[in-house]
């Protein structure tokens, strides 16, 4: 099945930001060398290993809110991964540098959603698309409403 297409511009004022021309959505970016060890026996990426750069994003993404995730877990909250889903276009290599995009997609009172998109950074072309929902959860491990200060991040993120 052939992807969307993802055209990313970026903003000149912080380069950690970029708009998807074909959308029009606003993305967090950030960069990633993949390792050798992150990579199999056919010298590609290991499948696996693109739910790590999904938390390298994730993090990084909250990093440059002022909202990182020490920060929440110090205030009683921990939000596990509960579903995901990703579509594979292109492999990674050793040494390859990637983007992966990160945005807030979905916020419901106790869960939400990430959305990524992971493009080669020298060659531009999409690699994979996927997703992560979460649930909020207190320290003991009950559900309990996402918190305000996320939940003020979700609503004040550019579209």
């Amino acid at each position: 099945m052939k992807p969307k297409p993802f055209k990313p511009e970026t903003d000149n004022n912080n380069e950690n930001y970029v708009r998807d021309k074909t959308t029009g959505l606003i993305w967090h970016r950030c960069q990633y060398r993949t390792l050798y060890a992150d990579t199999d026996r056919s010298e590609v990426v290991y499948h696996s290993n693109y739910l790590r750069y999904f938390e390298f994003g994730r993090t990084s993404l909250m990093r440059d809110l002022a909202y990182p995730y020490k920060e929440i877990e110090a205030g009683g909250y921990v939000y596990p991964v509960f579903d995901l889903g990703i579509s594979f276009y292109q492999p990674l290599y050793y040494d390859d540098v990637m983007y992966i995009h990160t945005r807030p997609a979905h916020l419901e009172r106790v869960r939400l959603r990430f959305d990524y998109v992971i493009t080669h950074a020298e060659k531009g072309h999409l690699i994979c698309t996927g997703f992560t929902k979460h649930c909020a959860m207190n320290l003991n491990g009950t559900p309990v409403a996402v918190d305000t200060k996320t939940v003020q991040l979700w609503k004040s993120f550019p579209q």
